[in-house]
């Protein structure tokens, strides 16, 4: 099963493929959508619809796993990232990709058995569950990586 994970954000959307085949979670491509801040809002929406549609087509992922905005301490961030999460939905939609939605705590509760887990612990356990040392340097690509996990460790066959 190919999980599409996906962290979203205005500035930078972090998205991985991994293969879940029942038992372990290999990496198949991971990478970031990274938008102009000095553009119109408009446009950078734009061009997340264009890159995902993209990376949908090229990939074609069984199910997407993607960030669900529960909280948010920056008030300012809140409706962009809303915005572009609401493009990325679409763009799932449009192919009838599966959606599965995780909180930031979900994650890290099953990743690492603990929902406050900081990022060092969960970078640990991505490393752990796709048996390498090496991640990609982007924290948003990692977080893609974590959520496509936290999905495969959901699913029931």
């Amino acid at each position: 099963m190919k999980i599409l994970g996906i962290d979203p954000g205005m500035a930078i959307v972090g998205y991985s493929l991994v293969d879940f085949d029942g038992e372990s979670c290999k990496l198949l491509s991971s990478g970031s959508i990274q938008t102009d801040k000095n553009k119109r809002e408009s446009a950078r929406l734009l061009e997340i619809f264009n890159d995902m549609t993209q990376i949908v087509e090229l990939h074609k992922p069984d199910v997407a796993s993607i960030e669900k905005l529960y909280f948010f301490k920056n008030q300012t961030t809140v409706m962009p990232v809303s915005h572009a999460r609401g493009v990325i939905l679409t763009v799932l939609e449009k192919y009838n990709i599966p959606i599965y939605e995780y909180t930031p705590m979900e994650v890290k509760q099953v990743l690492t058995g603990y929902g406050r887990a900081d990022k060092k612990e969960v970078e640990q356990m991505v490393k752990l569950s796709l048996d390498t040392e090496n991640l990609p340097k982007l924290d948003d690509t990692v977080d893609s990586i974590a959520i496509a996990i936290c999905h495969s460790r959901n699913i029931t066959f």
